[in-house]
């Protein structure tokens, strides 16, 4: 095969459509699905019309369900195809993410849960107002998670459409038209119902088709321990790197970094899951919402880990990207499934449902969760939406919500222009979430912390990590080496073996460059937690200079019971026991709001 041939050979992958009759179908039935959900909740719910039913289902939702959809909701297709791609090209350190991430859960479950819950809130940044006193720092916070979810839903569009039409005759636009108008359709007429019933079935079908995938290429291969043999002849299997270097991609320790950040901002601070924590009866349901999401993190992202090796054991000595075959490392998954399973009837069908699966769980749960933001921070309280009764107040919501599909389409097609900034885009959502994150922590785990510590920090801390990320890429700091390829069995290089080199480095974990290291140099690891660092360093610092909040003015309430008996204890330890008096004595109704845990037993003097 000459050179020509094998041009003719690359190009066959997205050029034409890989669709059959019945894969269409097994695609079709899920976006049916999806929408006869929305309608079925809608017409179940035609009796009621309050705000707390349209946003959080009036408190009573069924554990399981909100369960599965807290998962599909988290987990995007981004997800999907991500972790495949990272196994497959940079190895497997980055599964020890799971560690960390059940230190998050917990975190989660037994310190910001407990005082988030009983607040009785829909969105979570009324916390910060009632924390800080401070409507600026609440509509900041706002804000910014607004434009956090607005380039997430674009992103989360625009790839897995750009998957689609990869098997299809589908264009990218008309791809995200569809899903756009499909995920505001069920959204607007459903509300949260609609979106976590119909989280139930995406879930289990994105659950589902990667499992399938991965089962059949491994049972053709010849089984797990073969998939595990070639992973490791190819120097992907990688658990235990115990570098301590910040500069290292993927160590033991900055795995459970990422971890631990991933699942307190994905999971956690998080408008969209937060919706679905408070959608339950009561705490004690809510605190085992993060049992069940951590057990099914671990199956969900265990199959999409495990699918990265099967594809690398399948194209261990014939490397689809060297080899020209496809055009983008998150095409790898795709392209196995249509090289090795298009010959069994609905395949490509299913793995395309369930990318999209994850495509609508996503979107569902952020366009709720932005509709919900709008109204209740930025219109509730203004003078013209205050007297409108709640049944005006749910429609106006469900206008929102079919914004929100738009905006998602708008969102999608804009980062599809934008080429390389794509990565920007993405990058930037961890400096983004790390502040926001960063600034609930120091508000439930900080007693201390006063209004302008907390808004200097969470200011500074997010002009740090926007910094540090623009940088990364303007330096080329953020383009990690892949592991060694080879594409010795590929056909069109057979005659020329010399062409078959392996197209980078052995090894992504050491530099040679060791000494010469910026601050860009820092792994992205870190990127999250470092924001939430700031956060909390600054905010003390600057509330010790300008005067900590002193015990008796901060509500019980509203931070961890174990922080405030700290802080209580070191505020007596160094103003005196006497100097928890210098305020004003409030009276007793008020008094048994402050924060004074240990003076249920001590009265203050």
């Amino acid at each position: 095969m000459n050179s020509t041939e094998g041009a003719a050979t690359v190009e066959v992958f997205g050029s034409t459509s890989r669709f059959k009759v019945v894969d269409y179908i097994v695609f079709s039935a899920m976006l049916v699905i999806s929408v006869a959900i929305g309608v079925h909740s809608a017409l179940r719910g035609r009796g009621t019309s309050s705000t707390q039913e349209y946003l959080l289902g009036g408190r009573t939702m069924p554990i399981l369900p909100v369960a599965l959809s807290l998962l599909g909701g988290a987990i995007s297709a981004i997800s999907i195809l991500g972790n495949a791609t990272e196994m497959y090209f940079y190895g497997t350190q980055l599964v020890m993410n799971l560690g960390g991430c059940v230190v998050g859960t917990l975190v989660m479950r037994n310190i910001l849960l407990p005082v988030l819950y009983p607040l009785n809130i829909i969105s979570m940044f009324e916390y910060i107002e009632m924390r800080f006193k401070s409507q600026l720092l609440r509509k900041m916070a706002t804000a910014i998670q607004l434009l956090a979810s607005m380039v997430y839903v674009g992103i989360c569009l625009y790839g897995p459409s750009l998957t689609l039409s990869s098997v299809t005759s589908l264009p990218i636009w008309a791809s995200c038209l569809i899903m756009g108008f499909i995920c505001s359709f069920y959204i607007t007429i459903g509300g949260v119902k609609a979106v976590v019933y119909t989280d139930v079935v995406q879930t289990l079908i994105m659950f589902g088709g990667v499992l399938v995938v991965s089962v059949l290429c491994c049972v053709q291969l010849g089984g797990p321990g073969i998939v595990w043999t070639i992973a490791d002849q190819g120097g992907r299997l990688e658990f235990f790197n115990m570098d301590t270097s910040p500069f290292v991609r993927h160590t033991f320790w900055s795995t459970q970094v990422l971890g631990m950040y991933v699942v307190l901002s994905m999971a956690g601070l998080n408008q969209p899951q937060f919706q679905r924590f408070v959608s339950v009866k009561n705490l004690k349901q809510s605190q085992s919402l993060c049992i069940l999401f951590i057990v099914g993190l671990f199956m969900l992202w265990g199959v999409f880990y495990f699918s990265g090796l099967v594809a690398y054991a399948v194209y261990s000595d014939c490397d689809p990207l060297t080899s020209g075959r496809i055009e983008k490392p998150d095409q790898i998954i795709p392209y196995l499934v249509t090289d090795k399973l298009s010959h069994l009837v609905g395949m490509s069908g299913l793995f395309v449902a369930s990318v999209y699966g994850g495509v609508l769980s996503s979107l569902s749960s952020h366009g709720n969760s932005i509709a919900c933001i709008i109204w209740v921070d930025f219109l509730k309280e203004r003078d013209y939406f205050k007297n409108i009764s709640d049944r005006s107040a749910t429609n106006f919501i469900r206008v929102l919500s079919s914004m929100t599909g738009v905006v998602a389409i708008c969102m999608g097609l804009v980062v599809g222009k934008l080429g390389t900034i794509f990565q920007v885009a993405y990058s930037l959502l961890s400096a983004i979430k790390g502040p926001l994150s960063g600034i609930f922590l120091v508000g439930i785990c900080a007693p201390w912390v006063n209004t302008k510590g907390a808004t200097v920090g969470f200011t500074l801390a997010f002009l740090f990590n926007m910094w540090m990320v623009i940088g990364k890429f303007v330096t080329g700091s953020s383009t990690p080496k892949k592991l060694p390829l080879s594409t010795l069995g590929c056909p069109e290089n057979l005659l020329n073996v010399t062409l078959s080199t392996t197209t980078t480095p052995t090894t992504i974990t050491t530099s040679p460059e060791s000494g010469s290291h910026t601050m860009y140099d820092i792994s992205y690891c870190y990127n999250g937690i470092t924001g939430v660092l700031n956060t909390f360093i600054i905010s003390t610092l600057v509330s010790l200079c300008t005067g900590p909040m002193a015990p008796q003015d901060v509500e019980a309430k509203l931070v961890n019971a174990t922080a405030a008996r700290l802080y209580l204890w070191l505020w007596r330890l160094v103003k005196g026991h006497h100097h928890t008096a210098t305020t004003t004595t409030p009276d007793k109704e008020a008094q048994a709001h402050m924060l004074s845990p240990l003076d249920l037993q001590t009265p203050m003097e």
